[in-house]
């Protein structure tokens, strides 16, 4: 009966240890031995092993940054101490040695360098390198390490009383960054989103933008209606004609992620970050419009309500959400607008 096994990585195993592995497993065959369990195996070393499983596994990552975190973490916490051992030889001890350093200081990383650990040393039992409990699982389940109470931090928000002061300031600037962070005001879009942001996305008949799948963290296209002051911030870029509606020094490629942040320091916004006018529009959707929760969380782009619900309610609210985005538009760069919408309050 024919067996077939691979033989290892093309970056671990050359091709003339290939060749001569195949040979000496045909002769083994033919002496009625099985290859799998009388052949010598060279033990890769856990960097050279982790490394293999990233190349494998690079398909299925959300988008390169992600990927090249994924092996980041393990290049600066985990090869140092044990990337040059024996991918056999990483146990409890080993996998301590990475961990215990930063696991009080540096909590959130050192629980995905745990889990990439763990990942690695599980695909290494699965190719026939390892057997035995995962080291990482038994540490985990030991509580060898200290709890570690984390505090959320959120992001620092404007209040959203402050922000059409803050936008009449940002309109008078020419900088493409200004009109970068006015768009991101307006809809509420993650910073990623926004920057990444393409022509070919933008529908200008319909008013509507579409974000696609590979920019959202919820891996799923998100549609965002253009009011009337959003449309006055983006067409006139059209005359750059360029590939991303915010470009940046270099020619057809998109803003710096940190041109926004940067121009808040410049205006000296203090206790802000660009992520946080997400909260401010979520507060004033509370607040002062008053729309239901699923109204205002779907124009964040964030999931509502469990898979059950989501599968049968699939309908985005896109009219609904566009009411929404006009009011919140009129308010920010409107003084008219913005007397309104406090009266509204009171």
């Amino acid at each position: 009966m024919r067996t077939d096994f691979g033989l290892g990585g093309a970056d671990i195993v050359t091709i003339n240890q290939a060749r001569e592995r195949a040979l000496e497993y045909r002769r083994m065959a033919k002496t009625g031995l099985n290859p799998r369990f009388n052949a010598k195996r060279d033990i890769p070393t856990f960097e050279e092993f982790a490394k293999q499983v990233h190349i494998d596994r690079m398909p299925t990552w959300k988008n390169a940054k992600h990927g090249q975190q994924w092996i980041n973490t393990l290049r600066d916490y985990a090869f140092p101490k044990i990337g040059r051992m024996p991918i056999d030889s990483v146990d409890q001890p080993e996998v301590m040695m990475c961990l215990a350093p930063i696991w009080t200081d540096k909590h959130e990383t050192a629980k995905r360098l745990a889990q990439r650990i763990k990942t690695v040393l599980d695909v290494a039992r699965s190719k026939g390198f390892r057997s035995g409990e995962n080291p990482v699982t038994a540490i985990k389940d030991a509580q060898a390490l200290p709890k570690v109470k984390a505090k959320v931090q959120h992001h620092k928000a404007m209040q959203w009383r402050d922000v059409p002061a803050f936008y009449a300031n940002l309109k008078i600037r020419k900088a493409m960054a200004a009109k970068a962070l006015m768009f991101t005001c307006l809809t509420g879009s993650r910073t990623g989103e926004v920057l990444g942001m393409q022509w070919a996305e933008v529908d200008l008949d319909a008013r509507v933008w579409t974000c696609p799948a590979e920019r959202m963290k919820t891996g799923a296209d998100h549609r965002v209606p253009l009011t009337d002051e959003m449309l006055s911030i983006i067409e006139p870029l059209r005359a750059m004609q360029s590939d991303y509606v915010f470009e940046g020094q270099k020619r057809h490629r998109p803003l710096s992620n940190m041109s926004m942040l940067m121009l808040l320091r410049r205006m000296q916004v203090e206790g802000v970050t660009v992520h946080g006018f997400r909260s401010t529009f979520r507060d004033w959707a509370s607040e002062v419009a008053n729309v239901p929760r699923e109204v205002a969380e779907m124009s964040l782009a964030h999931q509502v309500g469990s898979d059950v619900e989501r599968a049968y309610a699939r309908s985005d609210l896109l009219d609904k959400r566009r009411e929404l985005m006009e009011r919140w538009s009129n308010f920010v760069s409107n003084t008219q607008a913005k007397v309104i919408e406090l009266h509204k309050v009171r």
